[in-house]
C-alpha cells in the first residue's frame, strides 16, 4: 500500500468544533480530551525538582513546563516518563568536573504505587513499578526500578539505553492501561520515546484491526516533536539488538515485518521509523522546523510543523514582575499576551527595571548560599555590581568559552561597571573536550588577578540556580554556533524576567528580527568575538542611561512576549493537532 495515503489526516471525532476553536480563544482550550482520554505527553527526561525528579537539560525543562501550563489551563494531560533510581550531580575539583549519582526514592516526593508491568529484554522479564503523582487535570505517570539506572547512562546506541527506552515505551503503554487511560494523541519527544507509538500500533494490530488500518490509526494521533537539527549525529541500533529487547514485546507479525522492514544494512536510526510511525511532526521554533535536515525510508525530507518552545511563566518569572504584567493588562490570566500589550508596555519604566533587578538579586543571593565558586568563595551581590551571566548546558556548539577569547577586553569591560561574570552549567558524563574546555578558560581565569575575582563558575547547575540567575542577574549570554540551537529557553526567562539579552541569531531568538536585542553577528568567529564585546558594552552603556534602557527591555518584550508563552505553546500544539 502506498505510505503517501497515511499523512495529513486530521484527528477523527473531534466534538464541537466551533466551540473547540471559540474556546482557544477564551477560557478552555479543548473540549475534545477528557480525564478518559488525555493528552499523553512522552519524555525520556523530566527536569522537575519539586516533584522529585532531576533531569539533565532543557527537554526535562520543557516538559515539566508543559504539564504545569497544561493544569493551569485545565487540560487532561499525562505526563510518561522513567523515574530513575539515581540522579545526576556534578562538583568541581582541581578544576575538573566530578559526576556524582545520588540515590533518590520516588516515596519521598507524593508518588504512589500502582502496580507492577513486566517487559522482555534481554532473555529476561523485567518487572518495572508504576507510580503516579495525580494532580486535578495532570499527571505525572513513571515508570521505575532499583537497577534502571540514572538518565541517559550508557552509550547512546548500547543495550541499556534501549533497555530504558523499551522500558518507557512498552511499560509507560502498559502503565495507560493499568489506570484505565486511552490516549487521544501521543506525543513522542524525541525518537527515544518511539517504542510508545509502536506499542500501541502492536495492541490495535493484535487485537483484529486490519494492520493497515492500524498503522494508519497510528499515524493519525502521533505527534512526533524533534528538539535536534541534524539526523546524522544520531545513535543506530543493530537488528540484533531488536531481536533481544524489542522483538520479544511484540504480539504482532504483522508489526515486526514492518519494522525489520525499516533497517538498512541491519541498523536503524530511531528518527527515520519515528517519521514513519508519526503523522505529525513538529520542530521547536520556526528556524528549526525550516532548516531541520531529517529524511525519511525513502530518502525524501521530512517537514515539519513550527511550534516554537515556551516557559512557564508562574514558574520562572519573579512573582513581582508577573503581577506587573497583569496589572498593566499585558498578559491574560492564561499568560497570553493581549491585544493591547505592545502599547501598554510603554509603562515599563526604568525605576519599575531597578525595583525588580532590586528583587530579582536578593532570590540570586538565597540561591547561592552554600554554592560555592570555584574558588571556594560563597557569593552575594548588590545592587551596585553588574552581573552577566551564562548559564546552559556546557556543549560545544553553545560556546561559553567565547567571551574568554581576549581575557583584557572582557576584564576592561567588567572593570567599567562593578562587573561579575557567572558561568553555569553542566558537562555532559564523557565529554572529555568540554571538560578540556572548562579547565583551560578557569585556568585563564585563575591568571588574571581581577577576572578571579570576578568570573564566577558555579557547579552542579538546576532549576533553583537557572531561576536565580534569570531573576537576579542583568546581562544574559546566549552565544551558539548560528544553525545549530533547535529553540533553547533559557533566554526566554531572561526576557520575562527584565534582563538584557545579548544572544547570536539562532534557536527560538530566531523567532522575531535581528534588531529586537542585542544580536551577536559576523562573517567569522574573530568578528562574532568582537561583536559580543561591542554588545556587552552597550549593555553597561544602557544602564547608565533610563531612556536606552527602557528601549531595550520595551522592544524585547514587544518582540518575544508572545513567543515565550508557554499558554502560546500548547495553544498552538492543540490547533495544530485537533485541525478541522
Amino acid at each position: 500500500m502506498d505510505d503517501g495515503q497515511f499523512f495529513y489526516h486530521p484527528l477523527e471525532n473531534i466534538e464541537d468544533t466551533e466551540d473547540f476553536y471559540a474556546a482557544i480563544n477564551r477560557e478552555h482550550l479543548t473540549k475534545s480530551l477528557s480525564d478518559e482520554r488525555p493528552y499523553t505527553y512522552w519524555t525520556i527526561e523530566l527536569y522537575d525538582q519539586k516533584n522529585g525528579i532531576r533531569g539533565g537539560g532543557g527537554l526535562g525543562i520543557l516538559a515539566a513546563d508543559t504539564r504545569r501550563v497544561a493544569e493551569q489551563m485545565g487540560v487532561p494531560l499525562t505526563l510518561i516518563t522513567p523515574f530513575y533510581p539515581f540522579e545526576p550531580h556534578q562538583k568541581l575539583e582541581n578544576g575538573a568536573v566530578v559526576d556524582e549519582h545520588i540515590p533518590v526514592d520516588y516515596h519521598k516526593f507524593g508518588f504512589r504505587f500502582v502496580d507492577t508491568v513486566n517487559v522482555r529484554c534481554d532473555g529476561n522479564l523485567c518487572k518495572l513499578d508504576v507510580i503516579e503523582k495525580k494532580f486535578d487535570k495532570t499527571r505525572i505517570l513513571a515508570i521505575t526500578e532499583p537497577n534502571f539506572g540514572e538518565l541517559y547512562s550508557g552509550m547512546s546506541g548500547g543495550d541499556h539505553r534501549l533497555y530504558q527506552e523499551v522500558s518507557l515505551g512498552f511499560g509507560g503503554y502498559a502503565a495507560l492501561k493499568l489506570l484505565g487511560l486511552k490516549p487521544a494523541i501521543m506525543q513522542l519527544n524525541e525518537v527515544a520515546t518511539f517504542f510508545a507509538a509502536l506499542a500501541r500500533l502492536d495492541e490495535l494490530a493484535s487485537n483484529g484491526m486490519d494492520f493497515y488500518e492500524a498503522v494508519v490509526y497510528t499515524r493519525k494521533h502521533t505527534l512526533y516533536t524533534n528538539h535536534t537539527l541534524v539526523q546524522a549525529a544520531e545513535a543506530e541500533f543493530h537488528l540484533s539488538q531488536f531481536e533481544r529487547f524489542v522483538f520479544p514485546n511484540l504480539k504482532s507479525p504483522a508489526v515486526r515485518k514492518w519494522l525489520v522492514d525499516k533497517f538498512v544494512n541491519d541498523r536503524i536510526k530511531l528518527s527515520s521509523v519515528t517519521i514513519e510511525i508519526a503523522e505529525l511532526r513538529s520542530g521547536v521554533s520556526k528556524l528549526h522546523a525550516r532548516v531541520a535536515n531529517y529524511r525519511d525510508i525513502a530518502g525524501n525530507k521530512v517537514k515539519f510543523k513550527a511550534v516554537t518552545n515556551g516557559i512557564d511563566m508562574e514558574t520562572w518569572v519573579v512573582p513581582e514582575i508577573l503581577n506587573y504584567y497583569r496589572r498593566i493588562g499585558i498578559i491574560d490570566k492564561f499568560g497570553l499576551p493581549t491585544e493591547d500589550y505592545i502599547e501598554k508596555l510603554s509603562s515599563i519604566s526604568a525605576e519599575i527595571i531597578h525595583e525588580a533587578k532590586h528583587k530579582g538579586r536578593e532570590i540570586l543571593n538565597s540561591v547561592l548560599k552554600g554554592r560555592p565558586d570555584q574558588n571556594g568563595k560563597e557569593l552575594s551581590f548588590t545592587d551596585d555590581d553588574f552581573v552577566f551571566d551564562f548559564k546552559r548546558r556546557f556543549v560545544d556548539y553553545k560556546r561559553p568559552e567565547l567571551p574568554f577569547s581576549d581575557p583584557k577586553r572582557l576584564r576592561k569591560i567588567l572593570e567599567s561597571c562593578n562587573g561579575h561574570y557567572i558561568l553555569a552549567g553542566r558537562v555532559h558524563t564523557g565529554d572529555h573536550n568540554m571538560s578540556g574546555k572548562l579547565k583551560k578558560l578557569l585556568d585563564t581565569v585563575a591568571h588574571d588577578d581581577y577576572l578571579k575575582d570576578h568570573v564566577h563558575y558555579i557547579a552542579d547547575y538546576d532549576e533553583k540556580l537557572a531561576y536565580g540567575l534569570s531573576a537576579g542577574s542583568n546581562v544574559a549570554i546566549n552565544v551558539p554556533i548560528v544553525g545549530l540551537e533547535a529553540c533553547g529557553t533559557s533566554w526566554m526567562k531572561d526576557i520575562a524576567n527584565l534582563n538584557i539579552l545579548i544572544s547570536t541569531h539562532d534557536g527560538g531568538v530566531a523567532d522575531a528580527s535581528m534588531d529586537s536585542y542585542l544580536c551577536v553577528s559576523g562573517g567569522s568567529e574573530p568578528e562574532e568575538v568582537d561583536s559580543l564585546y561591542d554588545r556587552m558594552e552597550e549593555a553597561v552603556e544602557a544602564y547608565k542611561n533610563d531612556f536606552d534602557l527602557e528601549y531595550l527591555i520595551q522592544k524585547q518584550l514587544a518582540a518575544y512576549l508572545p513567543v515565550i508563552s508557554g499558554s502560546r505553546m500548547l495553544k498552538d500544539y492543540l490547533a495544530f493537532l485537533f485541525k478541522a
